[in-house]
C-alpha cells in the first residue's frame, strides 16, 4: 500500500497502465490530446506489480487497467474516463485539477 501512497503523494496526475492494452493506450491519447501530460506507470514492466495491484484493492480501487489519477483523486478507468468526456466534463476536470491550462 505504500508505493500507491507513494506515487500518489509525488504525482498529480498519474496512470497506471500496460502496454498490451489498447485501451490504455486510448487513454493516454485522449488525455495528452487535452494537453496534459500524465506520469505513466507501466505495471508489466514494474517488479512490485502484484503488490500495487493488492494495495490497489485494499485501498478499495477497482484494479481494472488502466487506473486513472487525476488532482490526487481516483478518477477509474476507462469506462468512467470516457464517460466524462462524452458528458463534457473531463476537460473542466483536468482544469480544475491543474492538470492543464486553458
Amino acid at each position: 500500500m505504500d508505493v500507491v501512497m507513494r506515487l500518489w503523494a509525488e504525482n498529480l496526475t498519474f496512470i497506471l497502465n500496460k502496454n498490451s492494452c489498447c485501451i490504455s493506450h486510448a487513454i493516454k491519447m485522449l488525455i495528452r490530446s487535452f494537453g496534459a501530460n500524465p506520469t505513466i506507470y507501466e505495471l508489466d514492466e514494474l517488479s512490485n506489480r502484484d503488490q500495487m495491484e493488492k494495495a490497489l484493492l485494499v485501498l478499495g480501487y477497482n484494479p481494472s487497467i488502466p487506473i486513472v489519477f487525476i488532482g490526487k483523486k481516483f478518477i477509474g478507468s476507462s469506462n468512467e474516463i470516457m464517460s466524462l468526456n462524452v458528458k463534457g466534463e473531463f476537460m473542466p476536470l483536468l482544469i480544475n485539477a491543474n492538470a492543464i491550462w486553458i
